[in-house]
């Protein structure tokens, strides 16, 4: 007897885990109270406006830069803080008391505030960068009313790198008013400093970053920029040198040949007077 064949039906091949688990847009945190880690984003940008702030007619020396570091700001609920994602401080020193690396920012201790904050903006966090939340009772503060009302930062930033949009807003009569853009750039005359987009490649990553101007909208470069940017001119000196040294030499050559040239020309016209049985050594 022969046995029939059984025909299974046919299912989709399996999804994988790719196609089927969240993504990197859908993970929190394991801390519900986190809205998420910082993206690559943030850990390329930050230390690229950090290696280029150099205030004019200020001792770097006394400035601080904090970048993704707790910020403490209530001494009556010492366990509140805000972690702007850049920050800088003018006036305290670099160095805690002059000795320590900071494992954190503590207002009553430091007894100065920001005076520039830098926010660079994700899904998880666009409504409370950009003011859109209200603080809650017995809730810590949204971090907006923290940088306006009690810290009263005189410059905040918000940068959107998927959007590439910069919002600057100015301390004016103790609230925050947008400011507006000169040639692109966010000025703030008390750095000596603006800020603004400039595509162009920054650890080997081609986009638009954030960064430091001059007042007059000259790029500040970060020392590794400046390594190869003296490089460049040293090499273009070296270049040019070489070429002023092989300039001088093919003029040294043709100055030769030119004597050479007049050399045989002499000697041609005194044969010339000897066949005419003129002596050439005899004429004035």
């Amino acid at each position: 007897m022969i046995e029939k064949t059984r025909f299974l039906p046919q299912t989709d091949p399996p999804l994988s885990p790719r196609q089927t688990l969240p993504t990197m847009y859908d993970l929190p945190s394991e801390d519900p109270e986190e809205p998420g880690f910082p993206d690559e984003f943030h850990c390329y940008q930050s230390p690229l406006l950090r290696h280029t702030f150099e205030p004019v007619n200020v001792d770097l020396d006394e400035v601080f830069v904090g970048i993704d570091l707790n910020l403490y700001y209530d001494w009556q609920h010492s366990n509140w803080y805000k972690r702007p994602d850049w920050f800088a401080v003018l006036g305290v020193s670099r160095l805690y008391e002059g000795e320590n690396l900071r494992l954190s920012y503590v207002m009553w201790q430091e007894q100065a505030s920001p005076f520039v904050i830098v926010e660079l903006l994700s899904p998880s966090t666009a409504d409370e960068d950009l003011g859109r939340t209200v603080s809650q009772t017995g809730r810590p503060p949204t971090k907006w009313y923290v940088y306006e009302q009690i810290l009263r930062v005189p410059y905040y930033v918000v940068f959107s790198g998927t959007t590439n949009e910069i919002l600057g807003f100015r301390l004016v009569a103790g609230v925050y008013e947008q400011a507006e853009l000169i040639g692109g750039c966010l000025p703030i005359p008390q750095l000596g400093l603006s800020l603004g987009l400039w595509q162009g490649i920054y650890e080997k990553i081609d986009r638009t970053w954030l960064r430091w101007f001059t007042l007059e909208g000259e790029l500040i470069l970060t020392p590794q920029e400046e390594a190869e940017q003296q490089a460049a001119e040293s090499q273009q000196q070296m270049t040019e040198s070489e070429q002023r040294v092989a300039q001088a030499q093919q003029r040294a050559d043709e100055s030769e040949q030119r004597a050479a040239e007049s050399e045989q020309r002499a000697q041609r016209l005194a044969a010339k007077l000897r066949e005419l049985n003129i002596d050439p050594d005899e004429l004035d």
